[in-house]
């Protein structure tokens, strides 16, 4: 449960009646917020591991999307702290991203583009129910989270031109 002061705002996400709602908002920024702290983790490997004569121009996206999404991190941890929430621990944390594990083969690119791919498309999920939550109620956090839904989607785009130019090639 939140702790505020004794002077609350009468309207808007911050108001009493508004409670049982900032709950579900803060879960579900903090869902977004661990699913950001782990696709650092593995973008960060999967940014250092490939070899090979095509790896350089997707490690080097990948460190450009770890700076973006360490930054919507610290959006979701702001934008809970905001909501009178506390921003969760490592001792909180419980990794679900298996298909972004780095491969064994450190020139097996597709399986690093296909796990980019799902990690963004989860996220462009969930922070679409997110948008669908706050609409209405928390313009702050929709216009947040619509402004990060559209990074995701970018890094998703690019990604799949990555995936159908190795899908080319290998073909050929």
């Amino acid at each position: 449960m939140t702790t505020m002061t004794s002077a609350q705002a009468t309207r808007g996400i911050l108001a009493p009646d508004n409670a049982d709602k900032r709950e579900e908002i803060i879960a579900l920024l903090t869902e977004a917020y661990w699913m950001e702290v782990e696709t650092v983790m593995s973008y960060l490997a999967n940014s250092i591991n490939p070899d090979g004569l095509r790896a350089m121009e997707v490690k080097e996206s990948l460190e450009q999307d770890i700076e973006e999404e360490l930054g919507h991190a610290r959006q979701f941890g702001q934008r809970i702290k905001d909501l009178y929430g506390v921003v969760p621990g490592s001792s909180a944390f419980t990794a679900t991203q298996s298909f972004l594990q780095p491969p064994a083969k450190q020139n097996d690119l597709v399986t690093v583009i296909r796990g980019v791919i799902e990690a963004e498309t989860g996220a462009i999920d969930h922070y679409n129910k997110i948008i669908e939550v706050t609409e209405g109620v928390d313009p702050v956090t929709n216009d947040m989270v619509v402004t990060i839904l559209k990074d995701e989607e970018g890094h998703r785009r690019l990604f799949e031109g990555f995936l159908r130019e190795f899908e080319d090639v290998d073909a050929s």
